[in-house]
């Protein structure tokens, strides 16, 4: 649930975003996430950290600074403390339009912002930080062989990760000004902080020191051998999913009303095709693939139509090897559902009908014979699920309005 929208800062420059929904379109709390130095809102790592928060409930609004990405304004003309009025205009757009932020995400420089910024924004409970320098004027090494020229004549055009940028003196001057020292000490809100022993980018000891001088509630989870940028997928959803995790102590998410039924299995479905299900006492999800208007957070209809068979196949064989006592150590059901034009339908009334068939392959392992082999194959087919599958079956259907 991506939502493509605007908002002006504060010199009137249109930012460009995205607002992730979660699947059910009712968020319990916002998030901001500022990206990293020169990057955007779409660095395939932003997209991960977001979506891993949607899935806990969380709404999250990423956004290109300004100059960056696909908002307006001049990067030349911005620095740190534009970055950290760009996060109070995103923070005030979403008081405005939808609720204020609770959570404040940055990465790299974005999270030497947010640590500014979460003073300034009252609304904030809770800031996590990747990567992130103790002190701005660490982004000056990545100038390093600009400086003198940026120094003597105003201004110069250096390269960054492969792209050019015009830097200009006040740049340097703002980011020799925005020392941390004082103000990461005066946060009163828990905060996370997530770094790599491996960040040629920004050390380790950045993380220390940002640690140090923070004062309590403070964590720290060590990234191992991510890189600055978390290029890799897996080391992206796994912060994502670590901030989702630890925030849930400190913003607590709405439990929904719990699903109960007097029949079998009850599901609820909202804004999107996402689905809870709760089978008994087992809860599980359901949904579509992205393909088709999905978020793909679970298994299709279909999927677990196919898994029930499966299911069912490999129980019953386990039933029936252990009343004859055979050696029969495990089975694999491999299961694949399809609609297809059935040339063998003699009797359908429309010749075009499309006919479902299930592709059903067992894997046996254990020391058995070819009698008793031949045997699980006919017993397979004696499973309960497939059996329902082979006879009418009649679904009755009552519709009740729920006003609630």
């Amino acid at each position: 649930m991506s939502n493509i929208i605007t908002f002006p800062n504060q010199s009137g420059h249109q930012l460009a975003a995205r607002l992730e929904m979660p699947a059910n379109n009712d968020p319990h709390a916002f998030a901001i996430f500022a990206h990293c130095f020169t990057c955007s809102k779409n660095l395939n790592a932003v997209t991960h950290i977001g979506r891993a928060l949607t899935q806990t409930g969380m709404a999250v609004l990423r956004f290109d600074f300004t100059g960056l990405g696909e908002s307006e304004g001049d990067f030349s003309d911005t620095n740190f403390s534009t970055n950290i009025q760009d996060l109070e205009a995103a923070a005030e757009y979403l008081a405005t339009h939808y609720q204020a932020p609770k959570l404040l995400v940055g990465h790299s420089l974005g999270g030497a912002a947010v640590l500014i910024a979460s003073s300034r924004i009252q609304s904030v409970e809770a800031v996590a930080t990747i990567g992130a320098p103790a002190d701005p004027e660490h982004v000056q090494h990545l100038l390093e062989d600009d400086v003198a020229k940026i120094e003597d004549e105003g201004q110069a055009t250096v390269s960054l990760a492969g792209r050019k940028f015009t830097v200009k003196k006040q740049f340097l001057d703002d980011i020799k000004q925005a020392h941390h020292d004082h103000q990461i000490e005066q946060i009163r809100k828990p905060l996370l902080i997530l770094h790599s022993p491996a960040d040629q980018t920004v050390s380790i000891d950045n993380a220390a020191e940002i640690y140090q001088q923070a004062r309590h509630p403070k964590s720290f989870i060590s990234l191992d051998n991510a890189d600055h940028l978390l290029s890799r997928k897996e080391d992206s959803l796994y912060v994502g999913r670590a901030i989702a995790t630890w925030v849930e102590r400190y913003i607590i998410p709405r439990v929904p009303s719990p699903l109960s039924t007097d029949l079998q299995v009850v599901t609820r479905t909202e804004q999107s095709f996402t689905t809870e299900i709760m089978a008994g006492k087992h809860a599980l999800t359901a949904d579509e693939p992205e393909s088709v208007g999905g978020l793909d957070l679970g298994p299709s209809p279909y999927d677990l139509l196919a898994a029930s068979l499966g299911a069912c196949t490999g129980m019953t064989l386990r039933m029936y090897a252990n009343h004859k006592k055979w050696p029969l150590e495990e089975v694999l059901v491999h299961v694949k559902h399809q609609k297809i034009y059935d040339e063998d339908c003699q009797d359908c009334e429309d010749a075009a009908k499309k006919i479902d068939h299930m592709e059903r392959i067992v894997e046996v392992k254990g020391d058995l014979s070819e009698q008793q082999r031949a045997r699980l194959r006919e017993i397979a087919d004696k499973c309960p699920v497939h059996k329902t599958l082979h006879t009418s079956v009649k679904v009755n259907t009552t519709l009740i309005m729920n006003d609630d």
